[in-house]
């Protein structure tokens, strides 16, 4: 039976037949087939939710028929949080490097998409124990063994919380740094413009200057036309008063 992406029965029947020393075997199984179902959906807290339950839910299903003693169950058990922590892990890692992109284009983390986006990282682990927890009610006389194995993950914590928390704290590292460097190079603009106003206010005076040269020059001419027209008056009453005296 496949239900969520997940072939429940090859689930069943691993843990089931699983000894005490397979372990390992059952936490990469369980890891591959979590994976796998997130994989075929949106990465939602409803979808992980969903996908959880189902994977531990066939897990019960399984140990419940193993011939184990408790203590083997409740390892196998352990196995399974083990590996839906490795599956979950994977997808908090997947929303960083897609945030980290979206950080780095100058997307804030103030934008609403940003911030859902994190607070769904935050509360990965959270819906993981709930899932369990929910799931581990319907497991009948595993749900003593569910719930130990439960306590002692939530007491070591969960590396999908670890790595929840690291990856909040990277994003808001990064953008504060993005932030930075936007500022820096705005900076580093306005320096160079500031840094080439002398040779700015230079150029324009050198401007100035050759105008009010220019102007002068034509002046200069303007001015001497003016003076020799008044020469030219002043000689000819003495003209006329040297005629009038030879008369």
């Amino acid at each position: 039976m496949i239900k969520s992406g997940i072939d429940q029965d090859a689930l069943i029947t691993m843990f089931a037949e699983a000894g005490a020393k397979q372990g390992e075997t059952l936490r990469k199984a369980v890891a591959n087939a979590t994976l796998q179902a997130l994989q075929g959906r949106e990465l939602t807290l409803d979808s992980i939710k969903k996908v959880v339950k189902t994977v531990a839910g066939a897990a019960s299903m399984g140990a419940a028929r193993n011939p184990g003693s408790p203590v083997d169950v409740e390892a196998m058990l352990g196995k399974a949080l083990a590996g839906i922590d490795s599956a979950l892990l994977q997808a908090v890692e997947a929303n960083r490097k897609a945030l980290e992109q979206f950080v780095s284009h100058g997307v804030g983390l103030g934008e609403k998409p940003m911030k859902d986006a994190l607070a769904n990282i935050e509360k990965m682990e959270d819906t993981f124990f709930g899932a369990i927890a929910k799931a581990s009610k319907t497991a009948g006389p595993l749900q003593a063994r569910w719930e130990q194995a439960l306590a002692a993950l939530k007491i070591k914590g969960s590396d999908t919380g670890a790595q929840a928390t690291q990856t909040v704290e990277s994003l808001l590292a990064q953008a504060q740094t993005t932030l930075r460097d936007t500022r820096a190079s705005s900076m580093r603009a306005a320096q160079a413009m500031l840094d080439s106003y002398a040779a700015l206010v230079s150029g324009v005076l050198i401007g100035m200057s050759e105008g009010l040269q220019s102007g002068k020059s034509a002046a200069k001419p303007a001015a001497a036309s003016h003076d020799a027209g008044h020469a030219v008056a002043g000689t000819a009453p003495a003209k006329r008063a040297v005629r009038r005296r030879k008369t």
